[in-house]
């Protein structure tokens, strides 16, 4: 009987140790910030700049965290804006930096 004691008090043990264990894994560590929550916090800042309220801060806030191609003032892009802005983001996802980015730049605003 004493042996069937032991092995029960140790599968106790063990799964205690095993739930925390588990439980320990599942806590929700600090989350870092994705780029929605970023432009969300950036987009508010600016509507309470603006002293936005209504439906102006709901449409302003719409454009906004859309990411639709508009300025800081909410006015839309001009064409070398936007051409700078596409050549940027093409030059970000290809990696390119120093020379190889330079040169990179320089023929993507070239082209019309």
């Amino acid at each position: 009987m004493k042996t069937i004691s032991k092995s029960a008090f140790f599968a106790v043990v063990a799964s205690t140790l095993f739930c925390s264990a588990a439980m320990a894994q599942t806590a929700t560590p600090a989350k870092k910030e994705n780029s929605q929550q970023n432009r969300m916090t950036t987009c508010n800042a600016d509507a309470k700049t603006k002293s936005l309220q209504g439906d102006a801060r709901k449409t302003f806030m719409k454009t906004c965290l859309s990411g639709d191609s508009t300025t800081k003032d909410g006015k839309p892009l001009t064409s070398s804006q936007q051409r700078m802005a596409d050549c940027n983001k093409d030059a970000k996802t290809k990696s390119l930096t120093g020379d190889a980015r330079k040169t990179f730049m320089s023929s993507c605003l070239k082209k019309s």
